[in-house]
């Protein structure tokens, strides 16, 4: 069965034993995001919590914390099929002759089924008022000094002022009163990209925060997909079928149909307000800094919504899963633009940008470091402080192999390389200056003589060939 929205979800991970109903009343003022973490710190399951005080609409979290869940809700196992979906479409060629097209027919077929369609209604427009407030929402505090409620999981959308552009970002909402937040969109982000272009215009930007929907929206608000493409299109591509859309009441933006709830408004780039702290993924509070006001004008929402929501801190949490998929989905297009590359890997405790581990199949001197300058020139990966890039033999995703590789392979004064005053995560506590900091690339790669390596390159232990068949062909006898 096709996932729809969230509700579906809910009775898949059931059906999958994946989720618990918590009845106990409890209180979406620490004590929720208090046993979200426990659970999530020990693998444990999503949790509908039906009895939230002082508010009738449930709270739904950790919905994404492992990767069965992840692949329940994406329908896959294989998350590098969304890459290369991607990559297949930069391939096709735009048809010119009758017989052309009559040949990319099916090709093109299947491009146009990832394409949103705009609907009169949806189950997102049973309930729509303009009398809006954050009141209503079980939003939760999270950490004991944040700086109130924050919405942790919405979907906020923006459109590019000028080319249109449709965008989807999480980025958290300090609740500052019933129709008013403070939107943290950082400044290498999309969101705030529309905003500063509003208010070169002198403009405010329509914005609308989107709680819940299908699984596959979701994951693609959060993944960085390359500039220009149309979230509403990559989340299309993600579940291989475009979702349905519906016009926002109050301003003119177009949403998901089958979210639960969506809150409209527009974000003010002038009216500017110190946010934070706020207990962040990468284990402390960011400071309070200024980020620009969300003023709530309406909202649309079901009949008998669900409260999407997640908790952040110290890793691993539930938005470690989500990262690996992302690692998982964008490794095509990054072989897609440096063919060496073998392998790609985020280590979970590095919080998305601290470190990335690649493996390449070594050609040429001077290989490793081209594909640092590479990978740092991509996107989002912009951000990323340390690369590490090893051989093609390192098993990237077991950390023992690959500290067995710096250290066997990487001399300090050769191998490392440091680069000062480039862009860093605004989340990032070690950097002197926010949003500005240093790169560190290591190159664990066997050197070659080229590289200036002028020792005989030692010769790997490895079993020989007929002794691993020997064993192999004996190992029911020995009872181990």
């Amino acid at each position: 069965m096709a996932i729809e929205d969230i509700h579906d979800f809910i009775k898949e991970l059931e059906k999958n034993d994946e989720l618990k109903r918590v009845k106990t009343e409890v209180d979406s003022n620490l004590e929720i995001a208090e046993i979200l973490r426990r659970q999530m710190y020990s693998n444990g399951p999503a949790i509908l919590f039906e009895n939230v005080k002082g508010y009738e609409m449930p709270v739904l979290a950790n919905a994404f914390g492992s990767m069965k869940r992840l692949e329940i809700g994406l329908e896959m196992t294989d998350f590098t099929e969304i890459g290369q979906r991607i990559v297949d479409m930069t391939k096709m060629d735009i048809p010119s002759g009758f017989l052309n097209k009559i040949k990319k027919l099916p090709e093109l077929s299947k491009m146009a089924e990832s394409f949103s369609k705009l609907e009169k209604n949806g189950p997102v427009t049973e309930i729509t008022s303009s009398s809006a407030s954050f009141d209503d929402l079980p939003i939760l505090k999270s950490w004991p000094n944040d700086a109130g409620r924050f919405i942790t999981l919405g979907l906020v959308a923006t459109r590019h002022p000028e080319t249109g552009v449709r965008n989807l970002g999480v980025y958290r909402i300090q609740i500052v009163d019933s129709t008013h937040g403070l939107m943290h969109w950082q400044k290498h982000k999309r969101g705030a990209h529309h905003s500063d272009i509003s208010k070169e215009k002198g403009e405010k930007i329509p914005t609308a925060i989107i709680i819940g929907g299908e699984p596959a929206t979701i994951f693609s608000s959060i993944a960085p997909v390359p500039e220009g493409l149309d979230k509403y299109l990559f989340a299309g591509i993600t579940r291989k079928k475009g979702i349905k859309t519906v016009k926002c009441k109050t301003i003119d933006l177009e949403v998901p149909a089958n979210a639960e709830i969506v809150l409209e408004g527009y974000v003010d780039p002038a009216d500017l307000r110190d946010e934070g702290p706020f207990g962040d993924h990468t284990g402390y509070y960011t400071p309070a800094e200024p980020f620009p006001t969300f003023t709530l004008t309406g909202i649309m929402r079901r009949k008998n919504p669900i409260y999407v929501t997640t908790v952040v801190g110290k890793p691993i949490l539930e938005d470690a899963y989500i990262g690996k998929v992302i690692e998982r989905a964008f490794l095509p297009l990054i072989r897609m633009f440096h063919p060496e590359v073998v392998d790609f890997s985020m280590p979970a405790a590095g919080w998305f940008q601290g470190i990335a581990i690649i493996s390449i199949k070594k050609r040429y001197p001077g290989q490793a470091k081209k594909v640092m300058m590479g990978l740092w020139g991509m996107g989002q990966l912009s951000l990323t402080k340390m690369l590490v890039v090893v051989d093609d033999d390192v098993n990237i995703h077991d950390m023992n192999d690959v500290i067995w590789a710096v250290t066997t392979r990487t001399d300090a004064a050769r191998d490392t390389i440091i680069i000062d005053n480039t862009p860093t995560d605004t989340l990032d506590p070690a950097s002197s200056l926010v949003n500005l900091g240093s790169k560190l690339g290591i190159d664990a790669t066997q050197k070659t003589r080229e590289e200036g390596y002028e020792r005989e390159i030692q010769q790997l232990v490895k079993v020989d060939e007929d002794t691993r068949n020997l064993v192999d062909s004996k190992w029911p006898s020995y009872g181990l």
